[in-house]
């Protein structure tokens, strides 16, 4: 059996932001491994300045995500899966960086902004064997997070506490069985024996000493299909 932090992030929106520059930012359709890292980094209250404490929080912790299936029931007694919509939102900015060109101060340019409506995830995280922060610190800091989380942007905060469960499972898609709604596609760094999976390459994951720079990771996919209650 191995112990799982489970996290809820809920509101109204969200954005977990790709790789991009500064026109157009998109955002991803699951939280990115960075995202998670900067949201659990802000509740142990790392700052920007800080890569030596960034580089032991994303060296400790092993995620998996679940985009929850939610569902609602019709009168006639029917259900339906809640679709997320995402939507793109209009920006000017000024101090941007010049495309291609590096760090620069110019004129004001105009962003477009992609947000995710109605989107609800599961993480569960679990500690990599040489993990110099524990699950238990990881929840103490969740629960009196000591800079104000919010789910991507300022413009995101939380619409109920990020902490769900501590759990002990046998991985990490039985512990997503022991939190509802219990159905929806799983995003796993661990591939899991026995388990109908598939791969996928994403571009998320944080280069501590350089900054907006990212690395590769594979991802696992499980599921997707609902399970009745």
């Amino acid at each position: 059996m191995r112990e799982f932090l489970i996290l809820k992030l809920q509101a109204p929106m969200q954005a977990w932001g790709e790789h991009t520059f500064e026109g157009l930012r998109p955002s991803a359709n699951f939280p990115t491994r960075s995202g998670i890292l900067g949201l659990l980094g802000a509740c142990r209250g790392i700052r920007r300045n800080e890569p030596e404490r960034l580089g032991q929080l994303a060296d400790s912790i092993v995620m998996a995500v679940r985009v929850d299936e939610r569902r609602v029931t019709r009168r006639d007694g029917t259900s339906h899966a809640l679709q997320m919509l995402k939507i793109t939102d209009y920006h000017t900015i000024q101090k941007a960086r010049v495309e291609y060109s590096g760090l620069k101060s110019h004129e004001t340019i105009q962003t477009w902004r992609e947000y995710l409506y109605d989107a609800e995830f599961t993480v569960a995280l679990w500690s990599h064997p040489h993990a110099s922060i524990s699950l238990s610190e990881l929840e103490q800091a969740v629960r009196r997070p000591v800079f104000t989380p919010f789910l991507g942007r300022r413009s995101c905060p939380i619409a109920q506490p990020l902490f769900k469960a501590l759990l002990e499972a046998s991985n990490v898609i039985d512990a997503f069985k022991g939190v509802t709604p219990c159905a929806g596609t799983v995003y796993s760094e661990e591939k899991i024996e026995g388990q109908a999976v598939r791969m996928m390459r994403v571009r998320d994951v944080p280069l501590i000493h350089q900054p907006r720079q990212f690395a590769g990771r594979n991802i696992y996919v499980y599921g997707g299909e609902h399970v009745p209650e």
